[in-house]
């Protein structure tokens, strides 16, 4: 929903700590009278007089009756995380205690803040960029480190300078391509046509690199989906409950006992994996195994890895080679992981490492060699680039925005080389500034930010 003018000037409350009984709560408040409204119930010093970043202790009270004792922050604008008064109280964890308190200043004037509301009017108010406000949302959700890096350096602005770079060198001309436009009689040129070429051919291989490094970006963000495949009673269940540590998979010699998946995340080297146990691949006249087989193929296909397992005491290299094309043919990243070394046959050991010198050698059950394991799946995610300090992209919104770009930036290399006119050129460079102010917000509707903003949690 987006907010009109007067509700831009409503003083919002609502709950900032998770719901649930707690030791504390945090109500806050923002918004203009944000200090006034709670200065009207809470029973200690005048906040009205206090400086800013400052805490007290007191207490709520509608009329007479005490509702908590509290401890009040107090941030005055601009100098607060909206740049509005900003009220922070900090309750005992009863949720009676937080509705009451809640109703009380609600009776009092404040208005229950929309999701995402008090993070809109940051950036409404300059806080920060559209791009740093969605980070905001991403640092919340991040669930390991490398989700964590990534937003934390989107919020600090990162990506936003890497933006806003484009864009300064872009402007830089469409001005003078615009200026042209004024003097189409005088037959003068302010911008080089060499330069411009020269310029969009260098945003291109910037804006190239951002596109290409959303395939991590999103990986890093949203986990990797990896598939546990291979053939009934390779050890599928008990790879997954090694590398869980813990018995989440049922464990049986009887062939054919996982019939539909079995998933969990692992966090491997700070980047969540999202493993799934998918029943043993082969021919079965079982009709809930063959329903779950067929699931198994589907599954596989929208992996963005595979773990090939395979039972060395009973899969021979016929059968591998005839897998492993199949794998191949997917297009899908894949490991060839050997299972059960400690009951294999040395002989049939050596001629696996001579013919697929990449396999990897474990015993699942005995939980050896799953270190080479865990190693050999981070080095498919890549995340020298990202370790290295690169900019990635991690919102599909910002991705999509930067294939437009790329495509209004092509029609520019296209303009000049059939020679077109300078209106059509200045046309497809504003295009190109449009696309990138859409990302950090310089460019933006009401019903962009509502679906934004709609999508963060309530009380930030």
């Amino acid at each position: 929903m987006a907010l009109h003018f007067s509700q831009k000037e409503d003083t919002i409350i609502a709950l900032a700590t998770p719901q649930g009984v707690g030791a504390i709560a945090v109500i806050r408040l923002s918004g203009n009278n944000a200090i006034k409204l709670a200065n009207q119930v809470f029973y200690g010093k005048d906040l009205e007089k206090q400086e800013s970043h400052t805490i007290h202790f007191g207490t709520i009270r509608d009329e007479k009756r005490v509702i908590d004792e509290v401890l009040v922050s107090l941030f005055v604008a601009p100098k607060s995380f909206t740049k509005e008064n900003v009220v922070e109280i900090s309750t005992h964890g009863s949720s009676y205690i937080i509705n009451q308190v809640i109703k009380l200043l609600v009776r009092k004037g404040a208005r229950p803040a929309l999701p995402g509301e008090f993070t809109q009017r940051a950036f409404l108010n300059g806080q920060f960029d559209l791009a740093q406000a969605e980070a905001v949302a991403d640092l919340i959700h991040s669930d390991s480190e490398a989700s964590h890096q990534a937003a934390m350096n989107q919020m600090r602005g990162g990506f936003s300078g890497e933006i806003a770079s484009l864009r300064t060198e872009l402007i830089h001309f469409a001005s003078m391509i615009e200026l042209e436009l004024d003097f189409t009689e005088e037959d003068v040129e302010f911008a080089s046509r060499d330069d411009l070429r020269i310029l969009v051919e260098k945003l291109l291989r910037v804006v190239e690199q951002l596109i290409s490094s959303f395939d991590l970006g999103n990986v890093i963000k949203n986990g990797v989906p990896t598939v546990i495949a291979g053939k009934p009673n390779a050890g599928k269940s008990t790879l997954l409950n090694a590398l869980l540590k813990e018995e989440k998979a049922i464990v049986s010699d009887i062939a054919g006992t996982t019939r539909d998946f079995i998933e969990d995340e692992i966090n491997i080297g700070g980047v969540i994996f999202r493993f799934t146990d998918t029943a043993g691949i082969r021919e079965t006249t079982d009709v809930l195994e063959a329903m779950g087989v067929s699931r198994t193929h589907e599954k596989m296909k929208t992996a963005s890895l595979i773990l090939y397992l395979f039972d060395l005491g009973d899969t021979d290299m016929v059968e591998i080679s005839k897998d492993i094309n199949k794998l191949e043919n997917l297009g899908i990243p894949f490991l060839k992981v050997a299972n059960k070394v400690d009951k294999s046959n040395p002989l049939f050991v050596n001629e696996l490492k001579n013919s697929y010198p990449d396999t990897i050698f474990i015993s699942a059950g005995k939980k050896e060699n799953l270190e080479t394991l865990t190693s050999r799946i981070l080095e498919l995610v890549n995340l020298d680039k990202f370790r290295t300090g690169n900019t990635i992209v991690t919102n599909i919104r910002h991705y999509d925005s930067l294939t437009r770009t790329r495509q209004s930036l092509l029609d520019v290399l296209t303009g000049l080389d059939e020679e077109v006119t300078n209106d059509f050129l200045a046309m497809d460079i504003r295009r190109s500034l449009h696309f990138l102010g859409e990302i950090t917000g310089e460019i933006t509707t009401d019903d962009l930010l509502a679906n934004i903003f709609s999508k963060f949690c309530i009380g930030k």
